[in-house]
């Protein structure tokens, strides 16, 4: 399903045109994972399991990558719109995700299906990853990417990466059909819903107020995003990590669950 590592390209540098921004700001809609709750913007519930680089908090391979980005969301945050309009993510969460597994009502579903659902995604990500570093015992190229830009999502803002060179693609892109291609995982619901769009989400929209100028506010982001072309930084895939979250603000672990050094 993922694309070869020309059109990946090709297809995210569009992204990241005025014309994207500009066609995207006429369909940007209220994201559910964050509620209004007594005026205040709180994560709504939104459980399940994903696979990610480490967060933030816990990264210090990429510290000076999260710092320019934390940068960034502030000035996203500082634009001259409805506050209400972008409800920012915890800088602390920044994280890459290289596999999406299960979320909201089929990881619900899954587990009162299955009580062993947990214990038992566990177990095969853990064998996975296990034969998955078996394989990779002659490689020592780093993988390296990059932000190419700000994109603008149906229900959110965030960067978007892509690969320094073709072997940094190839090698995320295998590891992804690694995973979506067992049966084991398939056995157990996870399935794969989308195209690897490698992004890093700073906002999700909130109330979205019927007189929003999205022409101006595409200018706005648009021009915020010339501003940060000149200072781009990089970003190291050392480690893929299982996590699970409750809602959009956090992605925690246990010691003993499954992790891949690259």
């Amino acid at each position: 399903m993922d694309d070869n590592y020309q059109t990946y390209l090709n297809r995210l540098a569009r992204l990241t045109l005025p014309e994207a921004h500009r066609s995207q700001a006429q369909h940007i809609q209220e994201s559910s994972k964050f509620q209004a709750n007594s005026g205040v913007r709180e994560a709504a519930s939104f459980p399940g399991y994903t696979l990610i680089t480490p967060p933030a908090e816990e990264e210090s391979e990429n510290s000076a990558f999260y710092g320019k980005l934390q940068i960034y969301q502030q000035e996203l945050l500082q634009l001259p719109v409805n506050p209400d309009l972008i409800v920012p993510v915890p800088p602390a969460s920044f994280h890459l995700t290289l596999a999406d597994l299960i979320w909201d009502n089929a990881f619900v579903d899954a587990r009162e299906q299955n009580p062993q659902f947990d214990r038992e995604l566990h177990s095969c990500v853990a064998e996975i990853f296990q034969q998955y570093q078996q394989s990779m015992t002659n490689r020592n190229h780093p993988i390296k990417w990059e932000m190419l830009g700000l994109i603008l999502m149906p229900r959110a803002i965030a960067v978007c990466l892509v690969p320094k060179d073709e072997r940094s693609y190839d090698e995320i892109i295998q590891f992804r059909r690694t995973i979506y291609q067992n049966p084991k995982l398939i056995a157990l619901g996870i399935e794969q819903h989308y195209h690897l769009t490698a992004h890093i989400t700073l906002a999700y929209f909130g109330e979205i107020p019927s007189d929003l100028d999205r022409t101006n506010f595409s200018t706005l982001l648009s021009q915020l995003n010339q501003k940060w072309l000149l200072n781009l930084p990089e970003f190291s895939i050392d480690r893929v990590e299982l996590r699970k979250f409750d809602d959009m603000t956090r992605y925690y672990r246990e010691p003993d669950w499954p992790v891949l050094d690259f």
